[in-house]
């Protein structure tokens, strides 16, 4: 089974999560760029994960995998530091990279996989 679930940023040519089976891939998250401040905007990137977590019956406890996205590699030890808020239980895998972003006012991005068994 694939379900396909409604874009998070306004592109219907992406999805904000797509199920396979027991496996949800998120697509790219991120949130706060009114503020160029690299916390503000990891916490509302989580956010943003969370609610789409959320409306397939997830949470940060599924996930298995994160991609963090920065602009600025500079910023690498505060981001990293933002996840231990949302994962209590031990943190997923994650990958960490440099680019530039569409928004110039976007200074980070997230995606990735959970794992929830529906049945």
């Amino acid at each position: 089974m694939i379900k396909r679930m409604p874009t998070n940023c306004g592109d219907e040519t992406c999805s904000s999560c797509v199920i396979a089976g027991d496996y949800i891939f998120l697509a790219h998250h991120g949130g706060g760029q009114e503020k160029e401040d690299i916390v503000h905007q990891m916490r509302k990137t989580f956010e943003s994960m969370e609610k789409t977590l959320a409306s397939v019956g997830a949470g940060f406890d599924d996930m298995v995998q994160v991609n963090l996205y920065l602009r600025n590699i500079k910023d690498f030890r505060t981001a990293a530091d933002v996840f231990s808020e949302y994962f209590k239980n031990g943190a997923p895998v994650r990958m960490t990279t440099t680019t530039e972003f569409v928004g110039k006012s976007c200074l980070c991005q997230m995606d990735g996989i959970a794992y929830k068994p529906l049945h």
